[in-house]
């Protein structure tokens, strides 16, 4: 059942499926094993997991949960390409849209596009 309230714990559920598909996907998976390691019960992946419901929490609700640097790591990946961007934002809409109502989905989706624009024409890879 679609969620059409958002909840901290609603956006952790839509945070581990989103990352499920990630860790397992050809495009955008080996970026974050490189990064994190493959097995999503490790405490590196634990803190980044715990990192990144902070931050949907705080854009969902636009308290200071997030105190992080959103865009420094994204600079250390390595050879990012609009393909990956792509994917990581299908994955993205595919998993709001199991977890969450049209309308909520929407919502997170618009914001994903903007940042991952922002960061896009940050990292100089042409739109």
């Amino acid at each position: 059942m679609q969620a059409e309230k958002i909840s901290r714990e609603n956006i952790r559920t839509f945070v581990m499926k989103f990352y499920a598909k990630i860790i397992k996907d050809k495009t955008v998976g080996p970026f974050f094993v490189a990064k994190l390691g493959d097995d999503m019960n490790s405490e590196t992946w634990k803190t980044h997991l715990e990192v990144i419901v902070g931050f949907w929490t705080s854009l969902a609700f636009g308290s200071p949960k997030y105190r992080g640097q959103l865009f420094l790591p994204h600079t250390k990946l390595g050879d990012v390409k609009r393909e990956t961007f792509e994917q990581w934002l299908k994955l993205f809409g595919e998993t709001l849209d199991e977890v969450y109502v049209p309308k909520i989905s929407n919502m997170f989706q618009e914001r994903a596009q903007l940042i991952a624009g922002n960061f896009m024409r940050n990292l100089g890879i042409i739109l």
